[in-house]
């Protein structure tokens, strides 16, 4: 698995990030609007901004290579405080770091932050039931499938149902040395 780190967001990451949303195959399964551009380059800054004054509710960070690149996003967010969990997300943006281990090495990151900073003991996820390359990343991190949630986006005119998947606490710990 390649190295990674997480790092808060800087407006200089807007660029990237609305060049990204530019890009059809890199938003294709993010729960984005059905137009074309998603977002507007303010849109985008005005998001960043949000994650930078923690005002949406999110726990975003930019995925950085041991080279220093910006190449996608994490994020947990939908705290329940209550019961102890989470949902995260995450993009590879920069499709050069498709399918290289990169989106596994920044999970494990984000999952390792969010159960030791925020003492969570869940975090879930949803994908698109089609999204199979997203699910066999997700299982081989060690998230396991909790039901389906039928009709739960709606994508380019259809709706699509989902997949909730999550790991435990203690099934990181089990799998990952924290």
């Amino acid at each position: 698995m390649p190295n990674v780190y997480l790092r808060d967001l800087t407006f200089d990451d807007v660029k990237d990030r609305y060049n990204w949303s530019l890009d059809k195959e890199v938003t294709a399964y993010l729960n984005v609007r059905d137009k074309y551009p998603p977002f507007t380059r303010e849109e985008t800054k005005q998001w960043i901004e949000q994650c930078i004054n923690k005002s949406n509710g999110y726990e975003q960070k930019a995925i950085i290579t041991e080279d220093g690149l910006h190449i996608g996003w994490v994020d947990l967010k939908n705290f329940d405080k209550v019961n102890h969990l989470a949902e995260v997300g995450i993009a590879i943006g920069n499709k050069d770091f498709w399918r290289k281990g990169y989106g596994k090495a920044a999970m494990v990151k984000i999952l390792a932050y969010g159960f030791k900073h925020f003492h969570l003991n869940k975090i879930w996820l949803k994908v698109d039931i089609d999204n199979s390359k997203a699910i066999t990343s997700y299982k081989s991190i060690g998230f396991k499938d909790e039901g389906i949630m039928r009709q739960d986006r709606y994508r380019q005119g259809i709706f699509i149902d989902c997949l909730r998947m999550s790991i435990l606490k203690s099934e990181f710990e089990e799998l990952y040395i924290c």
